[in-house]
């Protein structure tokens, strides 16, 4: 695995993780005229972040040119089972995966949401042929191995199409370089710009929420959308500050290929019209955020997200609550401030709703007064000790007295 990023957990307990950002790992140039030369352009290889390939030659496509196609997938771990060895899960597509989010249908088949983190790309929900044993954690082992890929179409009459990405239907055919399911799969991105999927603006964590029949979507930002390629998904050129979009899936089937969507806030500051923000008026001047990145629902149905990027907002990441029914609906609420530098991503709730995880990356990342250093971060935290440099850490937090968090 490589450069995992946000993921999820099956119903059977098992962990599912994203593998992002792998062009970075890879350098080298291809032979003229190679077959994989569209599909590295369309996942950005070579990205050479990393030299890896200096001395490694399976980071070198020159040399193993197919490597790249290895990673890009999600990961299934059962970390109650320490001789199971990891699992990428094909079927789910490759992509820059952020988020992997599942709930079930009403009829037991298991539906996966998932976004690929770049700018102008894709929303994909999975969804299992077989369905979930609630009675046998080992019926579910191979759940996630057949079942169909979706992409998301948002139209502009405010319904979303879920396009399957099916070998042999429509422009998915050996005519335009897709030999079998694993050509789709493997060139997902290629296969969806092909059923004319809806480029969004960083679609990162996607999460459903199963009382509900609704998912939220968390579009961070794009600050490379022109004024041409506004749509009513993306409606904002210049997209500094991101944000959310609300699917209903029809009478909480979250299998269907039909559904509803709107746009529940539009992130930045509302006092400033030009960031041209939309929240619900009661939302203070401390309830506004930007960049809104993972996702969590509590208990009660509230929405809470985790922001990466407020740099640009002069503000900190942290955590904010969403109402998201009744007169208040789209009104934020500030509950939890990262750290300098830092942000925040992972939240997840106890079953009870007593307990809330969540996870602070890089704290003191990121100039402050002058260029911080080793020797000079900007923060200490969490020890605040002189010897001790500033350290990514998960947290809990519960209330005082007892009780669901933020009640």
């Amino acid at each position: 695995m490589m450069n995992n990023c946000a993921g999820g957990m099956t119903p059977w307990g098992t962990y599912l993780s994203g593998e992002e950002n792998i062009n970075g790992n890879f350098m080298g140039t291809l032979a003229s005229g190679h077959r994989e030369a569209g599909n590295h352009k369309r996942m950005g290889i070579p990205g050479g972040w990393f030299q890896w390939g200096r001395y490694f030659d399976r980071f070198d496509i020159g040399k193993e040119p197919n490597e790249p196609n290895r990673y890009g997938w999600i990961v299934e771990i059962d970390p109650l089972d320490p001789q199971a060895k990891p699992v990428k899960r094909t079927a789910l597509g490759r992509f820059k995966h952020e988020g992997c989010e599942t709930v079930l249908a009403p009829d037991g088949r298991l539906v996966i949401y998932m976004g690929d983190d770049q700018r102008f790309e894709y929303v994909y929900k999975f969804v299992t042929k077989g369905r979930y044993d609630p009675r046998s954690r080992a019926a579910n082992r191979n759940l996630l191995d057949e079942g169909t890929l979706y992409v998301a179409r948002f139209d502009a009459s405010g319904e979303v199409t879920w396009l399957p990405l099916i070998h042999g239907q429509g422009p998915l055919t050996s005519e335009n370089g897709f030999l079998s399911q694993a050509d789709v799969v493997i060139e997902a991105r290629r296969a969806s710009d092909l059923l004319g999927a809806t480029p969004m603006d960083r679609p990162e964590d996607v999460e459903p929420d199963q009382k509900s029949g609704r998912v939220w979507l968390m579009c961070t930002n794009n600050d490379r959308r022109s004024p041409e390629q506004v749509d009513a998904a993306n409606p904002r050129a210049a997209n500094k500050f991101g944000h959310i979009i609300e699917i209903r899936e029809p009478n909480g089937d979250f299998a269907a290929t039909r559904s509803r969507w709107e746009i529940l806030i539009r992130c930045g500051d509302p006092s400033d019209p030009a960031t041209g923000a939309a929240w619900n008026p009661a939302t203070s001047k401390d309830g506004w955020f930007g960049s809104p990145d993972n996702g969590a629902v509590d208990p009660a149905g509230r929405l809470w997200v985790a922001t990466d990027g407020n740099d640009d907002t002069g503000s900190a990441d942290g955590l904010w609550a969403i109402t998201t029914d009744g007169p208040e609906r789209g009104t934020g609420r500030a509950f939890f401030r990262c750290p300098v530098g830092a942000e925040l991503c992972g939240p997840r709730f106890s079953n009870s709703g007593e307990s809330l995880f969540v996870a602070v990356q890089h704290p003191g990342d990121g100039p402050q007064q002058g260029q911080t250093t080793f020797e000079n971060p900007s923060t200490r935290w969490p020890d605040f000790a002189e010897k001790m440099p500033p350290r990514p850490s998960v947290i809990v937090i519960t209330k005082i007295g007892g009780g669901p968090v933020g009640s």
